[in-house]
């Protein structure tokens, strides 16, 4: 939402008047919204806030209302208004359209809290104008005030707060580390030197965060990744000519396991590239992405053919094919298929045979023995051994089907092997297979029970 509002030259920002109260409650179910107090028991008519699906149910309702309007001029968020527009005029015709339709619905607005036609605003704790995206002053002037924390959760909530803008700061799991430590389990709260240097960094990075740029769908991202021994980290950004200085969109950054803080360093490089593309997935499908690292060797690693397991899923992560290259999608999407209906068979067999003609002699005799039951006169011993009488049918299919010579197991057997009392059944040591009603059920039918080691899941393959 953000990115699509960024960059245009006019907003308005409308906001509802206790929007859960204009939404109404069928009366078969407004018994469970009743409530006791001291002067008696009521129940809600409209819907209130505190309700599980209230959320959900308002912002179904308020898509229903401006659904043909949301991807042509305006963003919704529960009852926040935004529309848009890269001119004074079109943002006003923009704004009776959505006006008509309030009066349509009998949506009432909150008249104090709506801005018309102006250059900037806040959306969702950020502030969008034709810059781009910004941070809320507000917000990071209360950050700025805090004194240092006294306590984990103290920590945990700065960190919170701090994390809330984490797009705008570059390395933020890096900075961050010192604080992030004394969230861990069993660690004794100690702010020292390092924790309070991540801490004042943190503010300072806070009131200096750059403007992040909308992206430009026509442009190629350029993404560059770095990985350190504790963290990984990536920056979002477009270049809108060669030459020019790139345009940041975004940052991302996140701490490592300790697992793959032991990874090598070309592997921790490849992972931090694996990490960026999941992280901006939803700006670079279907983009042309340029991807920037300090490892040249990760060219070599991709085409390693005997590389671990873990690398393999990363390679194939990362696998990209071009259109021009995919010949056979490519060739299946074009192939054209007619549309019009198909003519429904409803001649009998015996009637295309009556049709055979005679310039067909040997399908001919086909007809004739159907019709008649004679052989043909020339008809040998083979060919007429070939045909075979009713009586003759299920002796040949029960040797041909059921005998040790047979193509197959037969009807009984494959019923036995589907529907039948297995030899042995194969489970772990759960309560619901080791009872005794289990035990009696197998020892009846004499079925063999086979249960894997206790707290050793690797022996429970076959299962």
């Amino acid at each position: 939402m953000l990115e699509k509002l960024a960059g245009k030259s006019h907003y308005c920002f409308l906001d509802g008047f206790s929007s859960y109260m204009q939404i109404h409650i069928t009366p078969e179910d407004q018994h469970k919204t009743t409530f006791t107090c001291p002067f008696g028991t009521f129940a809600y008519t409209c819907m209130p806030f505190g309700l599980c699906n209230a959320h959900s149910t308002f912002q179904r309702c308020m898509t229903s209302i401006f659904s043909n309007l949301l991807q042509e001029c305006m963003e919704v968020f529960m009852d926040d208004f935004t529309m848009y527009a890269d001119s004074f005029e079109a943002c006003l015709s923009n704004l009776s359209k959505v006006l008509k339709r309030c009066m349509d619905t009998n949506l009432v607005l909150n008249f104090e809290k709506c801005h018309f036609m102006v250059t900037e605003g806040i959306v969702l704790g950020h502030l969008v104008s034709n810059k781009g995206i910004e941070v809320d002053k507000a917000k990071i002037d209360v950050i700025t005030s805090l004194p240092n924390p006294a306590s984990v959760r103290e920590v945990r909530s700065f960190l919170g707060h701090a994390g809330f803008y984490r797009r705008f700061i570059k390395n933020f799991s890096t900075l961050a580390l010192p604080l992030s430590k004394l969230l861990q389990k069993d660690v004794e709260f100690n702010f020292d030197q390092p924790c309070i240097e991540a801490f004042q960094e943190l503010k300072n990075k806070l009131t200096s965060a750059p403007i992040l740029q909308a992206p430009n769908w026509d442009l190629p991202f350029e993404l560059m990744c770095d990985a350190s021994n504790s963290a990984l980290g990536a920056v979002l950004g477009q270049r809108a000519r060669v030459g020019q200085p790139v345009h940041v969109i975004a940052y991302a950054s996140r701490t490592m396991d300790p697992t793959q803080q032991n990874y090598p360093t070309i592997e921790k490089e490849l992972l931090a590239i694996v990490f960026a593309l999941d992280k901006f997935r939803s700006y670079l499908l279907g983009s042309k992405i340029i991807v920037f690292s300090d490892q040249a060797a990760l060219r070599y690693l991709l085409k390693k053919p005997d590389a671990k397991p873990r690398l393999i899923r990363w390679m194939l992560l990362l696998q990209d094919k071009k259109g021009a290259l995919n010949f056979v999608a490519d060739h299946l999407s074009r192939i054209e298929r007619e549309s019009g209906p198909m003519a429904i068979r409803d001649e009998f067999p015996d009637e295309q045979l009556l049709h055979i003609k005679a310039s067909t002699p040997w399908f001919a005799d086909i007809c004739n023995y159907v019709a008649t039951s004679h052989f043909p006169p020339k008809a040998s011993r083979a060919h007429k051994d070939k045909i075979r009488s009713d009586a003759e049918i299920n002796s040949v299919l029960q040797f041909y089907h059921s005998t040790p010579r047979g193509g197959h197991y037969g009807s009984t057997r494959t019923t036995r092997k589907v529907f039948g009392v297995p030899k042995a059944l194969i489970s772990n040591q759960g309560s619901h297979f080791c009872n005794r009603a289990m035990a009696s059920l197998l020892q009846k039918y004499g079925v063999a029970h086979r249960i894997s080691t206790a707290y050793h899941p690797q022996t429970n393959g076959q299962a």
